[in-house]
């Protein structure tokens, strides 16, 4: 920072900051990057291998005592989780207390997996605290002792950025599974939520309904009440064993029906937005209760829910679930065709997931309708062409995925003219920087995306229409390769 603050008192000193400042953070970004050193994730480290060393970082960060003392809301699932720590987030946001929400994963910049009052941790904060971190732990880890790997590090972070900037609530979503996951070190949270639970990251938690939703119940602890969306039988038989063991008060949250909204609407968009929505309202109503603030609750499930409730579920945003996005530099220039490019995106990876997805987009595009009034018309008439811009990762099997997509699709009434099977990697190294494009096209390899071909030309045969390439992105603000 002083090299910083030296360069501003020089001729042009703004401009040396700026780009000190953008320096130091693409070294903090490499840095985190170094401690990614799980390329699969069915790797034992994932199964919680070394996870006691959780406990002795906490120490290293003198972060024991700043922990226990944080009023945690804590959420697992497979679906949804990040939508109801969003939505648990903005009702106690909007019913006057501070919060920190840490969410994952991010489409664009790191920071945005730390809110801190509903706003990205700026930049100037989060490199005061990354630093604070990594110089403690730098000195204090070795061989023996290895720096955290990259989730980890960053629920250390989390967890020292919410202590140190005294938020009244701090919500907690998991990032894979529950038992060993980083954020489980919390001991003694307020109150537990497990969303909608289904097949996904099998490779890991276990190939049945009753094993996933046995890593998720890792997150209960003795005596703290919990509450789970409604759940398939097999899921919802483990969860009650696990909370029976340990004394939790495990109730089923029911979803929110529209009329508890007085005529607002969800800020998350999509049907099964009330679902994570009626947790959120179970999370926090527990959480005020428990914090002395009885007279702010709903009175029961039934009736119009508090105005700061509802202004809170109404407000709530998170990029990358359900989210329409309209390029207005983009447009057919027909006149007798009025289609601007208008981008549907959501994170959909679990079968389930792809399926509600699906039934989303048809919802929102087989209709002539509008979005919300906050943007341009979106242009769904049938004139428009439907285009499925399509990426997983290879430790998925696009055969339980695509299938769902385009079945779920197809019953609705909505087709694909033509799929574009996208890289991980942009052409542009560095998104969200003002960096030109490289001189010479990046090399990527598309083996992937080739398979991902053949997959949905398996599927659509004989559908006419049903034409696929592949993507070599050329944009830095691509959402499919971010």
């Amino acid at each position: 920072m002083a090299s910083i603050a030296a360069a501003q008192a020089q001729p042009g000193g703004a401009v040396a900051a700026a780009a000190a400042a953008a320096a130091e953070y693409e070294d903090v970004l490499g840095r985190l990057s170094s401690l990614i050193t799980q390329k699969v994730r069915a790797h034992s480290g994932n199964r919680g291998n070394q996870w006691d060393l959780m406990a002795y970082y906490l120490q290293i960060l003198e972060l024991e005592e700043p922990i226990s003392r944080m009023k945690v809301i804590h959420v697992a699932g497979t679906k949804g989780k990040g939508s109801t720590c969003t939505f648990t987030e903005s009702i106690l946001r909007s019913c006057g207390f501070s919060t920190g929400l840490f969410t994952s994963p991010h489409l664009m910049d790191v920071r945005e997996r730390f809110r801190l009052n509903g706003v990205d941790i700026s930049e100037e904060k989060f490199l005061k605290y990354f630093w604070w971190c990594w110089n403690k732990l730098k000195e204090k880890t070795d061989d023996d002792i290895p720096m955290p790997t990259y989730f980890r590090f960053l629920a250390l972070l989390a967890f020292k950025i919410f202590s140190a900037e005294q938020v009244d609530v701090a919500v907690l979503e998991v990032g894979l599974g529950g038992k060993f996951d980083a954020t489980n070190v919390v001991e003694a949270p307020v109150v537990c939520g497990i969303s909608s639970l289904g097949y996904d990251h099998m490779e890991i938690l276990g190939n049945t309904l009753g094993e996933i939703a046995g890593e998720k119940a890792g997150i209960f602890k003795k005596g703290v009440p919990a509450y789970t969306a409604p759940q398939p039988e097999e899921a919802m038989v483990a969860l009650d064993q696990r909370a029976s063991e340990l004394g939790v008060l495990l109730q089923v949250a029911h979803p929110l029906e529209p009329h508890q909204l007085k005529n607002q609407h969800l800020g998350l968009h999509g049907e099964h937005q009330y679902l994570n929505a009626g947790l959120a309202v179970a999370l926090a109503s527990t959480w005020l209760e428990k914090q002395g603030h009885v007279d702010r609750i709903p009175l029961n499930r039934t009736d119009p829910l508090p105005d700061q409730f509802i202004s809170g579920l109404s407000s709530a945003s998170l990029q990358g679930r359900a989210q329409i996005v309209t390029d207005s530099q983009v447009s057919s220039g027909e006149e007798d065709n009025d289609c601007s490019l208008v981008f549907y995106l959501d994170g959909a990876h679990s079968p389930e997931s792809m399926e509600i997805c699906a039934r989303w987009f048809s919802h929102v595009t087989k209709e002539d309708r509008r979005v919300p009034s906050s943007m341009v018309q979106s242009q769904s008439r049938g004139n428009c062409q439907k285009i499925l811009l399509f990426n997983c990762m290879s430790v998925r099997d696009p055969m339980r995925l695509l299938p769902h997509l385009v079945d779920t699709s197809t019953q609705n009434g909505v087709h694909f003219d033509m799929a574009l099977f996208v890289p991980n990697q942009s052409q542009y190294n560095k998104l969200g920087t003002n960096s030109s494009a490289p001189a010479e096209p990046e090399q990527i390899d598309l083996s992937w995306q080739l398979s991902l071909q053949r997959v949905w030309e398996k599927l659509r045969h004989g559908d006419k229409g049903g034409n696929c390439v592949i993507l070599r992105c050329t944009r830095e603000d691509c959402f499919p390769c971010s």
